[in-house]
């Protein structure tokens, strides 16, 4: 049985989960999603399958005709020379002209924005991001999350226990 990371012996990650913005469903309301590549440097792939990079504060945006990842950390791979790459620098982000389209328009109504989800490697190998349109949360609204988090938590735990409350 295949594990959530699979992981070969020296510990790199083949294809798989490598980060995961677990934040981004508590802060932003996220509608659709969709996945879309990447274009990165050798060392950042193999940065990436050592799984070391962080998407908690990263951002998509639209600009000049292209889809770019912003704030995305991706380690620097420390068996690199000196042509090692930059551990914030925006990275590309491979959609299609109706994607980018239908994305643009989505970020130009008020409080969307486009957060990265999960960075993974797809069956072939190759590393995907999935994107969500998100909305931004009130605080009350966060409150309301997590109260019908621990609402679901107790119920399934009243129910494990056979209803003796």
């Amino acid at each position: 049985m295949a594990s959530k990371n699979d992981k070969s012996k020296n510990g790199v990650i083949s294809h798989g989960l490598v980060a995961e913005n677990r934040r981004s469903r508590y802060d932003y309301e996220i509608g659709e999603t969709m996945e879309a590549g990447l274009v990165l440097t050798g060392t950042e792939v193999k940065s990436l399958r050592l799984g070391k990079a962080q998407i908690t504060e990263s951002y998509a945006s639209p600009e000049r005709g292209e889809l770019w990842l912003i704030n995305a950390h991706i380690p620097e791979y420390l068996q690199a020379n000196r042509f090692n790459h930059e551990e914030r620098r925006p990275r590309k982000l491979l959609v299609s002209r109706k994607q980018l389209a239908h994305l643009d328009q989505e970020v130009s109504r008020a409080g969307n924005t486009i957060v990265p989800l999960k960075l993974f490697f797809n069956d072939q190998g190759r590393a995907k991001v999935l994107i969500g349109i998100g909305k931004g949360k009130k605080n009350y609204d966060k409150r309301e999350t997590e109260r019908n988090r621990d609402w679901n938590r107790d119920k399934s735990r009243i129910m494990k226990e056979g209803g003796r409350g």
